[in-house]
Parts: structure tokens; sequence; C-alpha cells
């Protein structure tokens, strides 16, 4: 898997960019990955959703980028792909596209994304560690109440009670963007970290309490793409443990996708709690991780983010005051 960034900073009023995701180095329009598409809330707008749950396949690269700036992004990423030679007589193709709403901080009628952003985007593609915090999509994100981003984690999900298999791997992306309260191993440190206004890194989400978050998994599990949708299903076990309002106004989306090439297996229960597990993990750890890695940051109308203090963290977790969370 690869992954670039497109980081989108105009003037005064633009904060904001694309993230690309690419399931393999090759051409996913003939050689297509298993995935599944679950919704955990639809206050949202996912290109591309309905022939991923109908097939259980993705044929194109998965862009993540600002709400209103989806359907440039996925005009962007066709106009990119049918000019692509091999490509002259394609007559359909069904661009992946996810968003989460980085208004506050970007003047997101503006619609900035371009053409060149995304294909900017695809071009800064590359394995190995993924930029996080403010960067690509998540350079205008807020979540839980301080600056939120772009973040990564995985985990090896080993075969259960000592038996004979492979280590399969879990990774996980996430553009964050949600209300809620954030919370680290149980301790309850975004009401801890509260200023005296009771304000931590900025104003809270909308009045309807929205906000949003796209969460991209990979493994290299041979799923099928109903065991994909499972998997993808369990990513919100992560998000909940994060503080998360899940609120009436938030998108929340995961998607899963393999990167095995061989045919689909049938795991047992077994096998498959440990995948669960391991997602659920990563999650948790790629939402910490998008703020963790973020920074302050000022834009459209003059409004700041803060980012979350990492020492008055780091001591708070260290302190009595913050005991330590329940065991799992």
């Amino acid at each position: 898997m690869r992954v670039g960034h497109a980081t989108v900073w105009e003037g005064d009023s633009i904060r904001t960019g694309v993230t690309a995701i690419l399931p393999h180095p090759g051409d996913l329009f003939a050689a297509p990955v298993r995935a599944g598409i679950v919704v955990g809330n639809g206050f949202g707008k996912l290109v591309g959703l309905s022939q991923v749950q109908e097939l259980g396949e993705i044929e194109t690269p998965i862009l993540l980028t600002g709400t209103l700036s989806v359907f440039r992004a996925a005009d962007a990423l066709l106009d990119t792909l049918l000019a692509t030679p091999g490509y002259e007589t394609v007559r359909s193709l069904n661009p992946v596209v996810g968003e989460t709403n980085d208004g506050w901080l970007s003047d997101i009628r503006a619609r900035p994304i371009r053409p060149e952003h995304v294909r900017a985007a695809l071009r800064d593609a590359r394995s190995g560690p993924v930029a996080e915090g403010t960067v690509g999509a998540g350079t205008g994100t807020r979540a839980l109440g301080w600056k939120g981003g772009i973040g990564t984690a995985s985990r090896m999900a080993p075969p259960p009670g000592g038996r004979e298999g492979p280590d399969w791997r879990v990774g996980v992306l996430v553009q964050s963007n949600f209300g809620g309260s954030l919370v680290v191993d149980g301790v309850p440190a975004g009401r801890l970290l509260a200023d005296a206004e009771g304000r931590p890194g900025g104003p809270p989400a909308d009045a309807r309490g929205g906000g949003s978050v796209m969460i991209v998994v990979a493994t290299d599990a041979p799923l099928d793409a109903r065991g994909l949708e499972r998997l993808a299903a369990r990513a919100f076990g992560g998000l909940a443990r994060t503080g998360a309002a899940l609120s009436h106004g938030s998108g929340d989306y995961a998607i899963a996708f393999t990167t095995d090439r061989g045919p689909p297996a049938r795991l047992d229960g077994a096998v498959l709690t440990v995948l669960f597990r391991a997602v659920q993990e990563a999650t948790e750890e790629a939402i910490l991780n998008s703020l963790l890695r973020a920074t302050d940051v000022t834009g459209f109308a003059g409004r700041s983010v803060r980012a979350v203090p990492v020492d008055r963290l780091r001591d708070l977790l260290s302190s009595p005051e913050g005991s330590p969370g329940p065991p799992r």
C-alpha cells in the first residue's frame, strides 16, 4: 500500500488538502482489491459507496479531502485515470472519494481542490512511514475539540492460542474531524486539559453536534468482501474509545480492503477475533496519532484551533489525577 498527500495552504483562508491511498502499485482497474465499506453514521458524502457495497471491490485509488471538494476530487481522479494509456476504451470507473468538513479553518465554499492537487497526491504516494497530523486531507480538520488531522497505526494479528500460521497485518489511516471529549487509555484527558473557559483547543463542532471521520483499513489477511465489511465495522470500536460523540451530524465511514491477491479463505472465529481486536486497537492509536502529530492552525476568518499540548498530556497521564484506564 502507498499513501500520498497534497497540502493546500493558501493565504489566510485555505487550509485543506488531498490524501491518496493506493492499495497496490499496479493498475487497480485491471486488478481491483477485495473491499468492504461500513457506514457508522451517514451524514456524509462518500463517492463510490454503492458499487463497492454491491461488488465488494475497489478499482481506483481512494482519495480523502474536504466536504465540498469531494466531487472535484472525484472528477480530477477520473480525468487522470481516463488519460492513462490503456484506458482508451474504458466507459465506467468507480472513484472512491471520502471527506470530512474542514470548513471551520478553511473557506470550504471556495472548493479550492484542483486537478493538480489530486495528481500531486497520487504522485507523492509511497510505501513506508506516512506523514501525519496537519497534512493532506487533515490540514484543516479538528477532532475532540483539538486540531485533528491524518493519523496511522498498525497491529500484527498472530494466530490465536499458539497455533501455527501467518502473522497477518492490519493497518489503519484516519482523517479525524469529529466531536466529543478526548479520552486516552480510559483517562478523560479532554476534560482535565480544558482551560478555565472550558474550551480545550477550539470551539465545539457545529450546532448539530457534527464532525466526521474517515477510517481506511488495510490488511493482508485473505478475507472476502463480507469479512472485510465485518472488519471495517469493528473499527468504530476504536473510534468510541477515544471519546467520540458519535453524533447525529457526524459522517462516519470505514473502508477496509485486503492486499492479498489469492482466493479468499474461510477463517474461523478465533482468527477473526484476533483481527477484530487488532483493528480496534490500531484505529484508536491512529486517531490519537492524528491529534498528537497535529499543529496549531489559524485559518479562515481568523479562526484558530490548538493542538493537544503533548507535554501537559504526558504529565497528566503520569500523575495521580490521570488514573490508569480500565483493563482490556
